[in-house]
């Protein structure tokens, strides 16, 4: 008894210890940064007021810049698609990016691109995620600025 006990222990052990790095495995994506944008959380979350613009895109001219600014989200993944996961941590990061463009005054967030684990992701269509088995990391730079109107 004592051998079988100690049998099934030892596949139950090796059975997490297998699981639990492919679970906490880090997998990049990239997602549409305009579809994340224009989805329901993107509507109900994102200040119209204060324009976003990532790296590329075209934006009205530039009265002033403000600053270069980074905002590194993380959020809760477990149980969601890499695409629900990574959207709700890109439009979290996008709040923030807005919330200090109103603290310096700024009307806009223009050259936003993903720079996560210090690699640089730059894209006028898409956004760079990082989803694990647990929390999805997203982290934009931008640059706050007057534009005009």
């Amino acid at each position: 008894m004592k051998k079988w006990f100690a049998t099934i222990m030892l596949v139950l052990f090796s059975l997490v210890a297998v699981a639990i790095p492919a679970l906490a495995k880090d997998n990049w994506h990239q997602f549409s940064a305009r579809d994340a944008q224009l989805s329901p959380l993107g509507k109900d979350k994102l200040k119209p007021g204060i324009k976003l613009y990532m790296l590329g895109e075209k934006h009205a001219k530039v009265l002033k810049r403000l600053g270069e600014f980074k905002s590194n989200k993380r959020s809760n993944g477990f149980g969601k698609s890499a695409q629900n996961a990574c959207d709700r941590t890109f439009i979290s990061a996008l709040m923030a990016l807005q919330s200090r463009a109103e603290r310096e005054g700024g009307n806009a967030v223009i050259d936003i691109y993903t720079i996560t684990k210090n690699q640089k992701f730059e894209s006028a269509e898409q956004y760079s995620c990082i989803k694990g088995g647990f929390v999805s990391n997203v982290a934009l730079m931008g640059t706050v600025a007057e534009l005009a109107e």
